[in-house]
């Protein structure tokens, strides 16, 4: 075993123990908030120290049963338990690391996921259409809920941008690669000599704060303007003015909603929404320092990076951060995503491994 993860886990070992010794303490439940979160503590720590027990202990039984191929009488049996010692060594280890890859805070939480058009014109607004179909059949797949919180469907069909809550137990741990430009190379369907054109839709997966308190939200910062919504939406909802748009002054981000026939309700939700964005701009901000020193695998998650080409004439899809290429274009653009999601979190969780192996 690398010696950092032994040296880690020995820490982690030593910790449950004052851990132990306080929770035991009679005075402990004075400070109900400060006992909650040594309970959560220990509740994380647990189950590794306990594997940490079992590996140490295989480690004993190996050298145990070393000491018995000595004697002749015992050594088949003795080889045998060395044999299946030193696998169960291996499992056990590789069990270890993953439980002490650091973990995302934001995993679990639902997505706000938009969708803009890019370079391409009509066609690309088309293909942003393919993509929010593809992203809704699979959280159908998930069993998760879809809201559209504003939309600006294009001319020819599909849209400019479209903005939605995923609501799912993690949403966010599934789709949170998803961020970056995505290539689509096709005939369209305008095209009368059969040629391919490229185009480009941007898509960004952002976490929802739990409340807009997680962000600080200075009244004095926000502009807020009402306006009639556009589009079919019945007579209610051309007559009143029941849009909103909010402008966050000091970062300029602008959220619309529009979908809601409440501009109550469609305020609370552009607050959610601009919440939400303020708080990725400030963890790409804190990623785009890290990763000056490291750059990650897969997941900056900058807009302007292409991640993936969707090329319809091939039938392929190809994912440029982990060189992989299905041959399932179909099943993908009917939200069959899985193979894809679960490539970019295994070579993620590699990343990972490799950076607290140097440390």
């Amino acid at each position: 075993m690398n010696k950092s993860i032994a040296d880690r886990l020995t820490r982690l070992s030593v910790r449950l123990e004052e851990l132990n010794q306080l929770l035991s303490s009679e005075k402990i439940t004075a400070d109900l908030d400060k006992y909650r979160k040594l309970t959560r503590e220990r509740a994380e720590i647990v189950p590794v120290v306990e594997l940490y027990q079992a590996y140490q202990q295989t480690e004993l039984d190996i050298k145990t049963a070393r000491e018995m191929i000595a004697d002749p009488q015992m050594r088949d049996f003795a080889e045998t338990e060395i044999v299946a010692g030193k696998e169960k060594l291996q499992k056990t280890e590789a069990e270890l690391i993953k439980q002490l890859l650091p973990k995302d805070p934001n995993d679990e939480r639902n997505i706000f996921l938009e969708i803009r058009a890019g370079t391409g014109g009509d066609e690309s607004a088309l293909f942003a259409g393919n993509l929010f179909r593809m992203y809704t059949r699979y959280a159908e797949r998930q069993r998760w809920q879809v809201e559209i919180i504003s939309q600006s469907p294009s001319d020819v069909g599909g849209y400019k941008e479209i903005i939605a809550r995923i609501i799912g137990y993690g949403a966010y741990s599934r789709l949170k690669f998803e961020s970056g430009a995505h290539r689509v190379q096709r005939v369209p369907a305008t095209e009368t000599q059969g040629r391919v054109h490229t185009s480009t839709c941007t898509v960004a997966v952002i976490p929802e704060v739990d409340e807009i308190t997680g962000v600080e939200l200075n009244p004095a910062d926000l502009r807020i303007d009402t306006f009639r919504a556009s589009g079919a939406g019945g007579q209610h909802i051309n007559k009143t003015d029941s849009a909103v748009r909010i402008t966050h002054l000091p970062t300029g981000i602008v959220v619309e909603c529009q979908e809601g026939r409440s501009q109550h309700k469609n305020k609370a939700q552009a607050m959610s929404v601009l919440a939400a964005r303020i708080l990725d701009k400030q963890m790409r901000e804190q990623q785009a320092e890290q990763a000056a020193t490291r750059k990650s695998l897969v997941g900056s998650g900058e807009r302007s990076e292409r991640i993936r080409t969707y090329n319809f004439p091939q039938g392929r899809v190809t994912d440029h951060r982990i060189n992989l290429t299905l041959y399932k274009m179909d099943q993908i653009m009917d939200g069959d995503i899985d193979e894809l999601c679960s490539a970019l979190m295994a070579e993620h969780q590699a990343e990972q491994l490799a950076s607290m192996m140097e440390k």
